[in-house]
């Protein structure tokens, strides 16, 4: 049986690779969203896909953190407890930057760059998603920092992001429809 800093040291190099591997497959997705959204089971399964790969980065990365702070990797550090010790508020936070980000990602890949007068547009129309989605992204790192997360817990989240692919492929099948019509 490995050792608690091994384990972690182990769990760290996991992140890392599939860090890598994630940055092939967001290349390979957002080449081939256009074509992939005019079939809508499709899409939403790409979608759904895509998001679930994210989160459980985003699960991974947390756990790495917490085995980090847990095996006293950081134990000169005085402040290294506060985010496990404040899970809520780091959740929220993390959460808020990582929507943003997305966005300003979504806006670059549709306008070729950030557009500053179709940014409340964009954030209109993404703010439903970008609920749903926020909410299953504070619930990973909320549970994971406090260390409660269960299988129940997972399913339930990736539930939440299965709403969000079906809402976003809606919105956008939304408009096109209003856009050619």
């Amino acid at each position: 049986m490995p050792t608690e800093k091994t384990r972690t040291a182990l769990l760290g190099l996991a992140f890392l690779f599939l860090l890598a591997l994630s940055y092939i497959e967001n290349t390979f997705f957002f080449q081939t969203l256009t074509g992939i959204l005019q079939n809508t089971f499709l899409a939403i399964l790409m979608l759904f896909i895509h998001n679930i790969l994210v989160i459980s980065l985003i699960l991974l990365g947390m756990t790495f953190y917490v085995n980090l702070v847990i095996s006293n990797f950081f134990e000169r550090e005085k402040h290294a407890h506060i985010i496990i010790e404040h899970p809520r508020t780091f959740a929220l936070v993390f959460t808020f930057i990582i929507i943003f980000l997305s966005i300003l990602r979504g806006s670059n890949i549709i306008y070729g760059g950030i557009n500053v007068e179709a940014l409340p547009i964009i954030l209109l129309v993404s703010a439903p998603i970008g609920i749903v989605e926020g909410y299953g992204i504070y619930l990973t790192i909320k549970k994971t920092l406090s260390r409660t997360m269960t299988m129940k817990d997972l399913a339930y989240i990736y539930g939440i992001f299965l709403i969000a692919a079906i809402m976003e492929v809606g919105f956008i099948n939304l408009l096109i429809f209003i856009s050619l019509g």
